[in-house]
């Protein structure tokens, strides 16, 4: 990103904070949250609030902000990209420079479990409100959820993400559930990716909250994906995480956008920083899937 950018969205943050809701106020909406493919292909951003920063083996990669805005940017500028997840930092950023015209907007809600903290189950709610999303003129929220059996503060992550459902289904906004079963191995988090795991986290993330009216799944890609969309009637997208091979990957995921309740993507950081550095291109790559 040109440094006289940078320099004006710092400028304006300190000299007219005001700017950030009248953006958000007059910014054109999306029609819903398809892509004109019926699918849905959506950029993640909310690592940088959790402290996760390091991504293809550089410990520090998402730290720099005008370069995480640039990629952004660039992702976003390819009509098959129709939306965002991040955090209310990096959208306040995204709408200054009019990137999230036209484009469905999700803002992260729990960033509360540091990566690597030693209470990273204990997810709390640090991010976006559902009132806030709604303020904003935004799609919907999204909550990551990790159920580890042996650690009782799983139990209040579940109650807040209870509620969080509750509370976007009232605003009428999408209430984005990204559960996992999760262990700890040498002090570390880690999520159980076999198709068991992830279809029990599928059974129990489906039941949070007063009604399920307005919840989508956020799930990794596990061996038998057509096991796991069969574990639920609601909409499911499937995460990128860290992918060595993406085109590997790529294949992978065109075989669960097959099945009928997958409607889309939400990929992060192997697209935004991928091996050979072409953002556009990986992007270009996975839009073309839908």
């Amino acid at each position: 990103m040109r440094p006289d950018r940078l320099t004006e969205l710092a400028r304006t943050r300190l000299t007219d904070p005001g700017a950030i809701r009248k953006a958000a106020d007059v910014r054109p909406r999306a029609t819903g949250p398809l892509g004109p493919t019926g699918k849905c292909f959506i950029i993640a951003a909310d690592h940088p609030a959790r402290g996760a920063l390091a991504t293809g083996g550089d410990p520090m990669a998402m730290a720099d902000r005008g370069d995480l805005l640039d990629r952004l940017t660039t992702a976003l500028e390819n009509p098959g990209c129709n939306g965002v997840l991040a955090t209310a930092d990096i959208l306040e950023d995204l709408l200054l420079l009019g990137a999230l015209d036209g484009k469905t907007v999700f803002g992260s809600m729990n960033r509360g479990g540091l990566a690597g903290a030693a209470f990273e189950i204990d997810d709390r709610f640090t991010g976006m409100s559902a009132n806030a999303i709604a303020r904003m003129g935004f799609d919907g929220g999204k909550m990551l959820t990790r159920i580890d059996y042996d650690d009782d503060r799983t139990a209040p992550t579940l109650e807040a993400t209870a509620r969080a459902v509750d509370a976007l289904a009232e605003q009428g906004l999408i209430a984005m559930v990204e559960p996992f079963i999760s262990r700890r191995e040498g002090g570390k988090v880690v999520n159980d990716l076999t198709t068991e795991g992830v279809v029990t986290s599928v059974a129990i993330a489906s039941g949070l909250g007063s009604t399920s009216a307005y919840t989508w799944l956020k799930l990794p890609t596990a061996p038998d994906m057509a096991r796991v969309a069969a574990a639920s009637t609601l909409p499911m997208v499937v995460l990128g995480g860290e992918v060595a091979d993406l085109a590997a990957q790529r294949e992978s995921w065109g075989r669960s956008l097959a099945l009928p309740n997958v409607v889309g993507l939400t990929v992060g950081r192997s697209l935004l920083y991928p091996a050979d550095g072409d953002v556009a291109g990986a992007v270009e790559a996975v839009v073309s899937l839908l």
